[in-house]
């Protein structure tokens, strides 16, 4: 059946799961959903965050306690959600944690955690999802990473030494990538597409707070500016839609030009 433009990109009907949904990119990425007519689930460990995020709370906006760091939290979030919305529809995997920083001094406990919060939670919350997302098909969105794809500019930094892109995670955002191109394959045959959306220059607005290091990045990007987390929406609304149908185990790269230097 024929579709307009306008219901090839509606989630009207749609359940959209979003780790970390209230973070920097998370509020965005949810609210593009919601915009979209999509019922979203933000999966979270603080109900305080999720309410200074969402002031008001719509009704298409809910709260489910979540900590990606733990797999029966996540499997009990997927059940709840599944007993209360009747389906699970979409997956974004948005939530990391990590610590350590120094590439010359990074511990064997710090480099750990941080390959954990960034790609084997993803992978977790993929492997739990499955199992739902496989009754009638659905989309997992992966969020990755411009250090997944190249090496942070070192000379930006020099100023700022605290802002430095730690090793561990550019890592764990490419194999993030390779994860999206194997569970794309894998799952096909489902009607599950997997696809990642790799952001840019987008600093939070405490880092903002250093003029100075913000127009670094701006200097070093094609179109002379950082992102606006406003600017991921399109990508998120596209791809969890049936406007991205016949798309898979490819990497949407939303970075005003960074990688294309």
């Amino acid at each position: 059946m024929n579709q307009t433009i306008n219901q090839l990109f509606s989630l009207e009907g749609k359940v959209a799961l979003v780790t970390g949904g209230y973070g920097h990119l998370g509020t965005a990425i949810t609210k593009g959903l919601a915009e979209a007519g999509a019922i979203v689930y933000v999966l979270g460990r603080s109900q305080d965050k999720f309410n200074d995020a969402f002031p008001g709370i719509p009704e298409t906006i809910k709260f489910q306690y979540c900590d990606i760091a733990d797999t029966q939290t996540i499997k009990d979030a997927f059940e709840t959600i599944k007993q209360e919305a009747g389906t699970v529809d979409v997956l974004v995997n948005n939530a990391f944690y990590s610590k350590g920083q120094n590439p010359e001094a990074l511990t064997d406990e710090e480099w750990a955690y941080g390959i954990d919060g960034n790609l084997n939670s993803v992978y977790r919350c993929i492997r739990e999802a499955v199992p739902f997302l496989k009754e009638r098909g659905g989309r997992i969105i992966n969020v990755a990473s411009m250090y997944g794809l190249v090496s942070p500019d070192f000379s930006i930094y020099d100023d700022n030494p605290s802002f430095l892109n730690p090793p561990h995670y550019g890592a764990a955002k490419a194999g993030v990538l390779q994860l999206t191109r194997y569970f794309a394959c894998y799952l096909g045959k489902y009607s599950i597409t997997v696809n990642a959306v790799t952001p840019g220059p987008f600093p939070s607005e405490n880092v903002q707070q250093s003029e100075k290091f913000i127009t670094q990045l701006q200097r070093k990007n094609p179109l002379n500016r950082i992102g606006n987390p406003d600017d991921l929406k399109g990508a998120f609304v596209y791809l969890a839609s049936d406007a991205s149908a016949f798309m898979t185990g490819q990497n949407m790269v939303i970075d005003g030009g960074w990688t294309a230097w």
